[in-house]
């Protein structure tokens, strides 16, 4: 699939290449980190994220502070090397990011159980 395939499939609710595992949680977010900018892959890629757990029955799943800290530290891992990769050349570099491990990111036990935050505007 293409980049702009696997987003508009992520983006309708469904499961790009038919799973949805933590892995391709990764490819997701990293498809996006390699078609818009940080912020812009930040927000539509959470946006997405939302939409499809609900679609699938699991609202409850999404947690923001999770989702960010991999988007970060997908991108941290992407800047690290001076040319474009592949998601074929990002995943064989970065086989640790592909296994889900709650301590990758360390949160503390109350942030894990916190509902995530928001952000909220000030008047």
């Amino acid at each position: 699939m293409t980049n702009e395939e696997i987003i508009d499939e992520f983006e309708q609710g469904r499961m790009p290449g038919g799973s949805f595992h933590h892995a391709d949680h990764i490819r997701v977010a990293f498809t996006y980190l390699s078609e818009f900018s940080v912020l812009e892959a930040l927000q539509r890629f959470c946006a997405a994220l939302k939409r499809f757990a609900t679609a699938q029955g699991k609202p409850n799943l999404y947690h923001e502070t999770i989702t960010w800290a991999y988007l970060f530290l997908i991108r941290e891992r992407m800047l690290r090397i001076e040319h474009r990769q592949t998601w074929e050349e990002f995943a064989a570099a970065n086989q640790d990011l592909l296994t889900w491990e709650r301590g990758r990111v360390a949160f503390s036990r109350s942030t894990m159980k916190r509902k995530p935050w928001r952000l909220r505007s000030r008047a």
